[in-house]
């Protein structure tokens, strides 16, 4: 099966859900593809597998163009004849891949948690019902068949290969474009999107106030994580949108979660439930959140995270 992975650039680099796609897919011929790729790319994605690296350029792939950049990935799948095309589930991806998947008359899977190639076959698992329940997923018709993998889900590529991907300069052409990105303007916060994160610290209604935040925001400086906020939260105003983790805010898959003054609604549960290591701290010994969490502290969260901060502090030295 011949297998492409949509790669996507970020602060010079591309972002790591590529290489967990690629990690996963060890073992089959995949190639890489992308707009604006930075230099080295194609040899830090063929040490974790990527046979070919395209950088696609042409007249109109400049600034993102919904349905410009569609129309030259779908001229290069087609002319490569890639069988199954697989990209992170990223805000730029979810809506460019379904354009794609439209233009070829295809089937796609989105934000899968896991993935497996078996007999030629694609196999996806992917959440249902805010996460209540999982399904295994497959395509019918023919090829080429579209899938987007949640950031985090999979897990980071367990060794590296010895060789390095092959770089080529592809032309593409992107055809006129009826709408331009013409500016990204980026958050006050230097920190990774929500849905990207390694480290999430997450807060609820009971801190009481956006100024209260501040002391998710010194644990997450010292933990190198990102503050996130239920819906509680946002909706008293103490914390916007973007920050929101849930069934209607961001579903997120991170390394560690740590929930403070969170009770643990299913519409929370429904966006954090993936996390592989959820730390509850709560007064109330019977809130929802403990039955999901791995750790639970029971305490007041105003007298927790600044020990958890003072501690982890001591020890990462910083």
């Amino acid at each position: 099966m011949r297998v492409l992975v949509l790669a996507e650039a970020q602060d010079g680099d591309v972002k790591n859900v590529t290489r967990e796609m690629l990690g996963r897919l060890h073992g089959h011929q995949v190639d890489v593809c992308g707009v604006g790729l930075p230099p080295g790319a194609a040899a830090a994605l063929g040490r974790h597998g990527a046979e070919e690296v395209h950088s696609l350029a042409g007249e109109g792939l400049g600034a993102y163009s919904p349905d410009g950049w569609a129309r030259a990935l779908k001229g290069f799948i087609a002319e490569r004849n890639y069988e199954l095309v697989l990209a992170g589930a990223t805000s730029l991806t979810k809506d460019l891949l379904p354009r794609v998947a439209g233009l070829f008359g295809s089937g796609m899977a989105s934000e899968v948690i896991d993935l497996s190639l078996e007999d030629g076959r694609f196999r996806g698992v992917k959440p249902l019902f805010a996460g209540k329940c999982l399904a295994t997923v497959e395509f019918r018709g023919p090829a080429p068949h579209f899938a987007t993998v949640r950031p985090n889900a999979l897990g980071a590529p367990s060794g590296e290969n010895p060789r390095a991907g092959k770089p080529v300069e592809t032309a593409a052409r992107a055809g006129g474009a009826k709408a331009v990105v013409k500016e990204v303007v980026k958050g006050a916060s230097d920190r990774l999107d929500l849905t990207e994160a390694d480290i999430i610290v997450s807060g609820g209604r009971s801190l009481k106030s956006s100024e209260n935040f501040k002391i998710l925001h010194d644990l997450a400086q010292v933990l190198g994580a990102t503050v996130g906020a239920s819906r509680a939260a946002v909706d008293s105003g103490y914390a916007p949108h973007s920050m929101q983790v849930g069934q209607t805010g961001k579903t997120v898959s991170p390394r560690l979660y740590i929930a403070c003054g969170i009770s643990g609604a299913i519409q929370h549960l429904a966006g954090m439930r993936t996390s592989k290591v959820i730390v509850a701290i709560n007064t109330d010994p019977d809130a929802p959140i403990f039955s999901r969490a791995d750790y639970g502290i029971v305490g007041d969260l105003f007298e927790v995270v600044p020990l958890l901060t003072e501690e982890f502090r001591s020890v990462l030295g910083r």
